[in-house]
């Protein structure tokens, strides 16, 4: 049976010279509008992509970010890695289980009075360890959090207050925010700030002092006499374009792309990744 935004996936698979690259941005799209992946969407995609329902259901279940049962109007992700673990992660972590009475990927109970719901989820590292511990709300930085704060902001969640990101915009829905995964934009890619002085300490340090990058011409530098879209000779870039990753890094030979909103996606790629070994608690 087709699903009523069969045109869309269609317009997602088109965007790519081979078609079956759009499935992430598909499924994404399937999330925000069915709130999770449903057989009718897994069905859909593959419908449209000419390749096999399990083919479509092998990839849906290998990340991590596509959820094959309901979550919240505001999904909030605790980073338990090291850095934010230890920095008061797994405490928080807790705290909040035990404040919205759940399990670990699971939606508290709407509450009388409650005008939106949330989910809970611990994960893997954000990329954000300059402002350790951080969390996520529907993908979006919160960051230097507390238990307090942390149960504060699920509160003020519940209650349908507008609540920004700490580096990005007003939060959005779950299923909004899928939407802009799925490639569809919502205009806010430039609201709210992209950096904080966490980030930008090298860089106050370096202007203080007088630092800069040698020209590509200078003596002595590495990048001398060599074009800007390769690496130095005996550089773990030679002969590589900036694009590109160095032999052996976990990048090699993959381009490098930006998430929108400065959010926890943030230069990574939308259609890469791998499963970050989440689990029950």
């Amino acid at each position: 049976m087709p699903v009523p935004y069969e045109a869309e996936l269609r317009e997602i698979a088109g965007r790519y010279p081979q078609a079956r690259s759009g499935l992430l941005p598909m499924l994404h799209l399937v999330q925000s509008q069915d709130g999770m992946i449903t057989p009718a969407g897994i069905e859909a995609c593959a419908e449209v992509l000419g390749i096999t329902a399990a083919e479509v259901s092998g990839v849906a279940t290998f990340y991590t970010m596509y959820k094959r049962r309901p979550v919240g109007d505001y999904h909030v992700g605790v980073c338990t890695n090291t850095l934010c673990a230890v920095m008061g992660g797994d405490e928080i972590f807790a705290a909040l289980k035990e404040h919205l009475e759940v399990g670990n990927d699971e939606t508290a109970a709407k509450r009388e009075g409650d005008r939106a719901t949330v989910s809970l989820e611990h994960i893997e590292c954000n990329a954000a360890c300059d402002y350790a511990p951080v969390m996520t709300v529907n993908w979006e930085f919160m960051d230097n959090q507390t238990p307090a704060s942390a149960r504060q902001l699920v509160d003020d969640l519940r209650a349908g207050k507008e609540v920004s990101s700490t580096r990005g915009p007003t939060l959005c829905t779950w299923r909004q925010a899928e939407r802009v995964l799925a490639g569809f934009d919502d205009g806010l890619t430039d609201a709210g700030p992209a950096a904080g002085p966490a980030s930008l300490v090298g860089l106050q340090i370096a202007r203080e002092r007088g630092w800069s990058a040698p020209g590509l011409d200078t003596p002595g530098s590495s990048l001398a006499g060599h074009s800007t879209t390769e690496g130095a000779p005996g550089s773990s870039l030679a002969g590589h374009s900036t694009t590109e990753g160095a032999p052996g890094s976990s990048l090699a030979g993959h381009s490098t792309t930006e998430g929108a909103h400065g959010s926890s996606l943030a230069g990574h790629s939308t259609t890469e990744g791998a499963a970050t070994g989440e689990g029950d608690d």
